[in-house]
């Protein structure tokens, strides 16, 4: 009996383990400088790999990513290639709509927020996601990675 319970009681910590560091879901992104809610990111698996696309423009619903082609930035996936490493994805690439630019990145959850850290050599910016329940997608299927044509 004792061994049950500890079996039960091992498995349970694992699979809770497992629900506290997964990322996937609809994240709200926030604005460094003004503090307010941007845009809805949903983060996906795709064959191992974690990938992000934003679904939702709660600011500029118009606005376009500075790359070539000058896609809108609905619908773009913005996070592609992060694999888990533990409790952290890394290994996989960030891309600043913005500003064009690409940085090397890595997630991890921590409670009901995602922290974002994109990295460009030494330097590293990290954002605080906040999930969002309140997004309701057309589809419950994950999407296809459409990773952008970047310089």
């Amino acid at each position: 009996m004792r061994k049950l319970i500890t079996s039960v009681a091992v498995a349970t910590c694992s699979l809770l383990a497992q629900a506290v560091a997964n990322v996937e879901g609809f994240w709200t992104t926030i604005d460094d400088s003004t503090n307010e809610a941007k845009s809805v990111v949903q983060v996906y698996k795709h064959n191992g790999k974690v990938y992000g696309r934003v679904v939702q423009l709660l600011k500029n619903k118009n606005a376009t990513a500075k790359i070539p082609g000058n896609p809108p930035t609905l619908g773009l996936d913005i996070i592609w290639d992060l694999e888990k490493d533990d409790d952290v994805y890394s290994g996989g690439k960030v891309l600043d709509p913005e500003k064009g630019s690409v940085y090397r990145c890595s997630m991890w959850r921590e409670g009901d927020t995602l922290k974002m850290r994109g990295k460009l050599g030494i330097f590293f910016r990290t954002q605080t996601w906040q999930k969002n329940t309140t997004f309701k997608p057309k589809s419950k299927a994950a999407p296809t990675p459409k990773i952008p044509k970047v310089k």
